[in-house]
């Protein structure tokens, strides 16, 4: 089995830096051998900053990047000089990538822009000199600050792919087929279970230079919700898409039941997910005719868009594309 490039969970160890310590000096002079206090302040301690960077789609560059350590800051010296600041931590990381605390699970950082900068953990403070607290009753204090210590922890990335429409159904409901004809995409298609063990992203061309973002995620099974299958990790990416393509094929013995398992999934794992918007699509139609289109709409649920394609033949792909494209500018007008 190939390995896959596509990381979309990281564990790794962060420490930020220590603060320097500030100066306990006393300026000499020539002239006056006590001309007063001139401790610097001692350095702040390198942050460590999440970035957003459009151009990555997986965590897997950070997959050997197990210890994150950021330099401490310099301590302060006479004459008023602060300690350097220690050299800060970014790392680039993809749009739609969660930071959490190990220990707590606690959502710390979320990253959605190109360009994006949040400093995730940060330096310790650095001491102050002794020059600082000087006062007109104490004109030669003899104590400075120590600096404070950075932060250090286990931490966890997580990517949810970010795409305006996620595909789901079965495995081999023709969800990688579809995403490679109406897209630029070329995700690995076979007819055998699980093909797509990753999520395959692909830019549908509307008309007018106008385009949308669909996700081909990875089958759902029974069971999915508690783990079994893929799980999880297929889940989780599909709460990031506003528009949810069920995709069902026409050979299915019960279309109407293929959905409500899908449903049903989706809501254990998460029912804040049944708030957004659905359309079916009746795949590897062009086996059918009218009779039987009729048959199967009379199946599903009245209330929910449904429409008949074939990838092989193109059939009512134009219609689907019209249809996912007004469906994400009312879901966007409602949002917005």
């Amino acid at each position: 089995m190939e390995k896959s490039n596509f990381i979309d969970y990281i564990r790794i160890f962060c420490k930020s830096g220590h603060g320097g310590a500030g100066s306990k000096h006393f300026m000499r002079t020539k002239f006056n051998a006590q001309a007063g206090p001139d401790g610097g302040d001692g350095g702040r301690g390198g942050h460590i900053v999440l970035r957003g960077n459009k151009n990555l789609w997986t965590l897997l560059h950070l997959r050997y990047y197990k210890n994150v350590l950021a330099d401490d800051g310099e301590g302060g010296s006479g004459n008023n000089s602060s300690g350097r600041s220690g050299k800060d931590i970014i790392i680039d990381v993809p749009l739609g990538t969660i930071a959490r605390d190990e220990e707590s699970g606690a959502k710390e950082v979320e990253i959605l822009e190109d360009g994006q900068e949040v400093v995730w953990i940060k330096g310790g403070r650095g001491g102050l000199g002794n020059a600082k607290f000087a006062t007109p009753t104490n004109q030669a204090p003899e104590h400075s600050q120590p600096g404070e210590a950075g932060d250090e922890a286990w931490k966890i990335l997580e990517l949810k792919v970010l795409a305006d429409v996620g595909l789901v159904g079965f495995p081999n409901a023709g969800k990688s087929t579809l995403l490679s004809v109406i897209t630029a995409a070329k995700p690995k298609i076979a007819d055998y279970a699980f093909t797509t063990l990753t999520p395959q992203l692909g830019m549908v061309e509307y008309r007018d230079g106008k385009s949308f973002c669909i996700a081909d995620l990875p089958g759902i099974i029974e069971g999915a919700a508690e783990g079994k299958g893929l799980g999880h990790r297929f889940l989780r990416h599909i709460e990031r898409n506003p528009i949810l393509l069920f995709l069902i094929p026409a050979d299915s013995s019960d279309h109407r039941k293929e959905f409500d398992i899908l449903l049903k999934e989706l809501e254990e794992y998460n029912p804040e997910l049944l708030h957004k918007q659905f359309i079916i699509a009746i795949s590897k139609t062009d086996m059918l005719d009218e009779e039987l289109k009729t048959a199967i709409t009379k199946e599903l649920p009245a209330n929910i868009p449904n429409i008949f394609i074939s990838s092989i033949t193109q059939q009512g792909l134009t219609e689907l594309k019209d249809l996912l494209w007004k469906t994400l500018n009312q879901t966007a007008e409602v949002n917005g």
